[in-house]
């Protein structure tokens, strides 16, 4: 191993994909044209970059890591190289500029919050294509009333349909996880299908979520008013429900009700 690739293990705490049969059937998911125009996450070494750049599309990758960013500036001359944080990438200002793909390998540690951002921040977002833990990917794409159905759940199904693709083994990685990888696409909901209010539905999440093995009118105690109890009639939901039986649409009529 080379010493870029020590440094930003030691750095970044990243586990860098090496096989090659992998990384074509991420991009084959991606659905990427030569017109397309694509960010990748965390490129690291380059393993998913190079069958990107094969695609022929207008390819734009953001490491956080000097070394590595780089590297692969110097490696691809042709590649739009941002070193930035992901965590604080400006998803609006990059969307704005026209229907974009997202793909990349995302470090188990901040996947989570990245999606959250990213389906919720970046306009013209036409497809995401993510690895992520497994344990995340089901919550990702679980059904409510399941024990994997949460908050992240909730909010990203409100800005996006997901469906998990397929399940990646630790020995494909090095150095090897202890756990499983996940492969899942996300496709945008339509405007008039997310949120009116997305502080409004966030708040509410975290709320119930927080105390998600109490009932929803215990949960709701102070909101509880008229026109909330009115919704959970024309809902048909027990007030003694709890969170994870509501249904990621019941939860955004729910926030705008409260």
């Amino acid at each position: 191993m080379n010493n870029t690739y020590h440094r930003a293990k030691k750095s970044l705490g990243q586990n860098f994909l090496v096989d090659q049969n992998i990384c074509r059937r991420i991009v084959h998911s991606a659905r990427i044209k030569e017109d397309s125009r694509v960010l990748e996450i965390g490129p690291g070494q380059g393993a998913l970059t190079r069958h990107l750049l094969e695609t022929g599309c207008d390819l734009t990758v953001v490491e956080k890591d000097r070394d590595l960013a780089e590297r692969l500036e110097n490696d691809h001359p042709e590649l739009t190289v941002l070193q930035a944080d992901a965590l604080r990438f400006s998803w609006e200002d990059f969307g704005s500029k026209g229907a974009c793909t997202i793909v990349g390998n995302l470090p188990y540690n901040i996947g989570s919050k990245l999606i959250w951002d990213i389906v919720a921040r970046t306009p013209n977002l036409k497809r995401a294509v993510f690895m992520v833990q497994h344990e995340v990917a089901l919550r990702l794409t679980a059904e409510q009333g399941t024990k994997a159905f949460g908050g992240l759940t909730v909010w990203v199904r409100n800005h996006a349909e997901t469906r998990y693709l397929f399940k990646v083994p630790p020995t494909v990685f090095r150095p090897q996880p202890k756990v499983d990888s996940a492969v899942v696409e996300f496709l945008p909901l339509p405007a008039g299908k997310r949120p009116e209010n997305p502080d409004a539905l966030s708040k509410l999440i975290r709320l119930l979520f927080q105390k998600r093995r109490k009932q929803l009118s215990t949960i709701l105690k102070k909101q509880w008013t008229e026109p909330v109890r009115e919704w959970f009639d024309r809902e048909g939901v027990a007030p003694s429900a709890r969170p994870e039986t509501l249904s990621p649409e019941q939860f955004e009529r729910l926030s705008r009700c409260i």
